[in-house]
């Protein structure tokens, strides 16, 4: 346990944004699954809307540095050949 009073408040705001970035990663999973649904179900105005928001999603988790660009740009591009198939 740490005694430095810096230390303490080091621990605590560790916590706190860790069970932020738990969440962000539990939405962007939630969002996807959704997406992955509609594709599935083949509701392509659903999957459309759904897309967008994942997309949206994603980069917001990019730019809060929850996961790294590179990996943002790699779902989203799976996801957009994913919409792809369904348009076919």
């Amino acid at each position: 346990m740490a005694h430095l009073k810096s230390a303490i408040k080091r621990m605590r705001t560790s916590r706190e944004q860790n069970a932020r970035n738990r969440a962000r990663k539990s939405t962007l999973k939630t969002v996807e699954k959704k997406f992955r649904a509609a594709v599935a179900a083949g509701d392509a105005a659903n999957a459309a809307l759904l897309l967008r928001e994942c997309i949206s999603e994603f980069d917001k988790a990019a730019k809060k540095g929850v996961i790294h660009a590179n990996k943002a740009s790699n779902k989203k591009s799976q996801l957009n050949k994913l919409m792809n198939t369904l348009a076919k």
